[in-house]
């Protein structure tokens, strides 16, 4: 192994998800000599127990709402069949595949790859079982994992990592949990065939979202079949002789399942990887503290991704990633621009959203004007689906300059992508309502808005 300098490497990254492969590709084509420990999987929990996956599952999930949809437009099918193993097997398939994608890419890129758990001896030097390096750089992109409440039985719940492997589908499952993850799932259970209940101590989904997203969407998954139960927070799990799960809940309500997966948030995964002795300062919840180019408190040490806690979707982490190999070894100084980062939420219907939320769009445009609508699509009017579309604008008064867009609905990412633009560039109302729609679609409802709901 060639040294640079007085070090092995001039990055060592810890953690092979998507931040870090791409971060670890970019600095080796800068012409750094990089290494990454990973001790599992290639691609983190986006390609493994994630988004991937989990989109996969949506798709399959949303074919029960296709075969009711096909026989008013004349299609005369056999009662379908749904075959659980048939899709975990499709999914492990497309997994490796990425896997491999990923080891490819960075042997392509030059980047030396390291098996196993690593760890910080001190700021300059990582050690993977029992052998060390020495580095200039050490990035951590280690991700998060879901955390579980401390209840009795809680050994009873499994979490999002284990459903992407269960041997067969439960015939009644409870999701704990009102975030996007839960949601998601819930529509993914209840979609094929599974008698889903969503358990949430709060009355409203989707907390860290607009108000009205939350609202309408619990509105549409009840629709759907999900039982939402507001104002549940389990207090234990009993597991009854017939291997039946019983969930006792704070407001004195039980309820009884074949699963129980809880959905209630992640923490960064930052135990164990020596920080404390580098010298690198967590947050409350062990999330590694970085400044605007992904610095630690450590001058050699550098965190991007989950284990951060800022903005946890892969494209921030890989974008961060991106940014952090230009400062190091482009000569490009480059901060991460948080502003406007569109999201998605899997849930049938689909969610999507960018920019302000209505709730933070007052406090900050005291002139602030909404737009909104909510209608029946033109796809559902020949079928007895009650589902409805929503979308909203969020307009600065002031200026005219569109700051947040919200939508509920089929493809309601893909819509809000396009979107995204837009708002990332500071269209104003006027250019959107300039916009030619397209005809017959929902996507051309946000060029058609013209009276203002509040302001």
């Amino acid at each position: 192994m060639k040294r640079t300098g007085q070090y092995d490497f001039d990055l060592f990254t810890i953690g092979g998800g998507s931040g870090g492969v791409r971060a670890s590709r970019v600095a080796a084509n800068y012409g750094a000599r990089v290494a990454i420990a990973e001790s599992g999987r290639f691609g983190g929990t986006c390609v493994n127990v994630g988004c991937i996956p989990k989109k996969l599952f949506s798709y399959a999930a949303h074919f029960r709402d296709d075969f009711e949809d096909a026989a008013a437009y004349g299609w005369n099918l056999a009662e379908p069949g749904f075959d659980w193993k048939t899709l975990v097997a499709n999914k492990d398939k497309e997994i490796a595949r990425l896997n491999a994608v990923y080891e490819r890419l960075l042997a392509a890129a030059g980047v030396e790859i390291v098996r196993g758990r690593a760890a910080l001896r001190d700021a300059h030097t990582v050690e993977v079982a029992g052998r060390s390096w020495s580095t200039r750089h050490i990035l951590i992109a280690t991700g998060s994992q879901p955390q579980v409440p401390d209840i009795p039985g809680k050994s009873h719940a499994i979490t999002s990592d284990a459903v992407f492997h269960l041997e067969r589908l439960p015939a009644r499952a409870i999701v704990v949990g009102g975030g996007y993850i839960a949601v998601e799932f819930a529509s993914i259970f209840n979609g094929l065939g599974v008698q889903t209940t969503l358990a949430y101590r709060r009355h409203r989904l989707l907390r860290e979202f607009d108000a009205e997203l939350g609202t309408h969407l619990g509105e549409e998954i009840q629709k759907k079949g999900v039982i939402v139960h507001f104002g549940a927070e389990p207090a234990s799990i009993t597991k009854l002789p017939d291997g039946v799960l019983e969930v006792a809940y704070g407001d004195g309500l039980h309820a009884r399942a074949e699963l129980v997966l809880f959905a209630t948030g992640r923490v960064p995964n930052s135990k164990g990887l020596g920080l404390d002795a580098a010298g690198v300062k967590l947050g409350p919840i062990g999330e590694v503290l970085v400044d605007a180019y992904s610095k630690s408190s450590a001058e050699s040490i550098h965190a991007i991704g989950d284990v951060t806690n800022r903005i946890n979707l892969t494209p921030v982490a890989t974008a961060e990633g991106m940014a952090l190999a230009k400062t190091l070894f482009a000569g490009e100084p480059t901060a991460m621009d948080y502003d406007n980062v569109p999201t998605a939420v899997f849930a049938n219907p689909n969610l999507a959203a960018v920019g302000l939320s209505e709730e933070s769009a007052r406090e900050r445009y005291p002139k602030l004007q909404v737009y909104k609508t909510s209608f029946r699509s033109l796809k559902h009017t020949l079928t007895a689906s009650e589902e409805k579309t929503f979308m909203k604008l969020l307009v600065d008064g002031a200026n005219q300059r569109v700051v947040g867009a919200q939508m509920i609905g089929p493809e309601a990412g893909e819509i809000i992508q396009g979107i995204a633009i837009a708002v990332k560039l500071g269209a104003t109302k006027a250019q959107f309502d300039a916009t030619i729609g397209i005809h017959p679609t929902a996507a051309e409802e946000f060029v058609t808005l013209r009276e203002a709901a509040s302001s």
